[in-house]
This record gives C-alpha cells, sequence and structure tokens, in this order.
C-alpha cells in the first residue's frame, strides 16, 4: 500500500519526486488542483520521519554479512 494524500490517488512518494526535481509548491498545486500546500508540507515531513536517522553502536547483521561477502 502507498502512502496518499487526504484519500486522494495522489502518494507522498509523487510529491516528494516532484518537489526534488525542482518543482514548486505553487507547480505541484497548479497541476494537482486537489492539493493545498499543507498537502506537499505533510508529505515532505512524513517522508522525512520515514527517513529518519538511526544511530547504531554497532553494524546490523546485514551490513557485517555483506561485508564478509565481499572481502
Amino acid at each position: 500500500s502507498w502512502a496518499c494524500i487526504r484519500g486522494m490517488r495522489i502518494t507522498v512518494s509523487l510529491l516528494v519526486s516532484l518537489v526534488t526535481k525542482g518543482k514548486s509548491v505553487t507547480d505541484i498545486i497548479q497541476e494537482y488542483p486537489d492539493l493545498e500546500a499543507g498537502d506537499i508540507q505533510q508529505a515532505l515531513e512524513y517522508a522525512a520521519w520515514l527517513t529518519r536517522e538511526q544511530v547504531y553502536t554497532s553494524p546490523p547483521t546485514i551490513f557485517i554479512i555483506c561485508q564478509t561477502v565481499n572481502k
């Protein structure tokens, strides 16, 4: 399932992609008139939350396995 904006079929990933390609909030709203500026802001905040940095005191197991295979 995909995270969508207020029950619309507009996904968070689409909005993040448009922003990373240099589209302004105004441009995005012109292309998708059902959106509001707050929708775009919340999509970016949600994406940031999903990718929040986690600090590990030791490498995850998968990292150790990959290092061993690459030697």
